[in-house]
């Protein structure tokens, strides 16, 4: 990757996960929340809309409650920025077993396409009663389905189809159960497939769908789903492709009206944090999908052709069945860039 590149990315990109505050920490993240009662900054997300994307590592840490974690600061740059379009690729590398049988035989690569901004997801409820006393409080949380919410995210996925060898989109629902939100949906995709005649299309429920993606995943090519169907089976791709700890995401605002988000999909892992343990696949894949983003497909693949040379050669780490550190891992990515 030529140096003027990388010169011009790091004046474009922010690395969210310390806006240098000076000696005192950062401007978001626990460690602010742990000083201030809050996971970012009043005026983070100004700070944040004039950069070109947002390149991020992960959040939690076991003194912040999840959903505070969560909600104060990814959530809330996804949902502010409108990055409605999460793609996360299931990629199968060499050098590293699969628990999948039919991958040692079989060529399986599929990307999964996740409606990012509202759903299961949207944020919508509330907890209350609980002047009831123990056990009398009521929670309520609402999933929220939209027809511009719906087309925009099934439409991103046949177009994303049409860039692959096999131009197939499965719908993923449980319209049987879900008879509003989820039968929205399944209008909408039947609408939006007739504009596409040239790609295949399915419809599966995700219970019928988690099984697809361990006894036929070589039948899949983009699967587009809801904001909660997708969160669970693009991680169960993971898994099934080796470890979480490989996982590369983009969370998209297509429009280009605000910066794009890219993340490993594995969190911040606290049980193994400062040991070198990490495996940094994840995150170096995802700075591929950035490089996509602004244009740049050629060192791209430079990138994720230096993640295969470094899998192929067997040093991987711990979560993958290798013995190599986080460092060892990173410092081999480099070499396979240079050479």
């Amino acid at each position: 990757m030529a140096p003027v590149v990388l010169e011009e990315l790091l004046e474009h990109v922010l690395v969210a996960g310390c806006l240098p505050e000076g000696p005192g920490g950062c401007l978001h993240g626990s460690d602010y929340y742990a000083r201030t009662g809050k996971m970012m900054a009043d005026d983070g997300l100004e700070q944040l809309k004039d950069f070109d994307a947002i390149y991020f590592g992960a959040v939690g840490w076991p003194t912040v409650p999840d959903h505070i974690s969560l909600w104060g600061l990814r959530l809330k740059i996804c949902q502010s920025f409108d990055q409605w379009a999460n793609i996360r690729p299931v990629h199968f590398l060499p050098g590293i077993t699969s628990p999948l049988r039919k991958a040692d035989t079989t060529e399986l690569d599929w990307v999964v396409v996740r409606e990012n901004s509202e759903g299961e997801y949207a944020g919508l409820g509330g907890r209350n009663l609980s002047g009831r006393g123990p056990g009398g409080e009521v929670a309520v949380q609402s999933a929220l389905f939209t027809e511009v919410g719906c087309e925009r995210i099934i439409r991103f996925a046949f177009d994303l189809a049409r860039t692959r060898t096999r131009r197939k989109v499965s719908s993923v629902t449980k319209s049987n159960a879900q008879q509003y939100g989820m039968v929205l949906w399944d209008d909408v995709f039947k609408r939006v497939a007739a504009d596409y005649p040239d790609v295949e299309t399915e419809s599966v429920l995700v219970d019928a769908m988690s099984a697809k993606f361990v006894l036929h995943p070589e039948d899949l090519s983009v699967v587009v789903a809801s904001n909660l169907n997708a969160d669970i089976l693009s991680d169960l791709g993971s898994a099934l492709a080796g470890s979480l700890g490989l996982a590369a995401s983009a969370n998209l605002n297509p429009e280009r009206r605000f910066p794009s988000m890219f993340e490993p999909v594995h969190g911040s892992a606290p049980d193994i944090a400062g040991q070198g343990l990490a495996n940094p696949i994840g995150a170096v894949g995802s700075a591929a999908l950035m490089l996509d983003h602004f244009g740049l497909p050629d060192h791209a693949a430079r990138l994720n052709k230096a993640i295969e040379t470094v899998t192929s050669t067997g040093i991987l780490t711990r979560d993958v069945g290798g013995t190599a550190s986080t460092e060892e891992v990173t410092k081999a990515l480099i070499g396979a860039l240079n050479n």
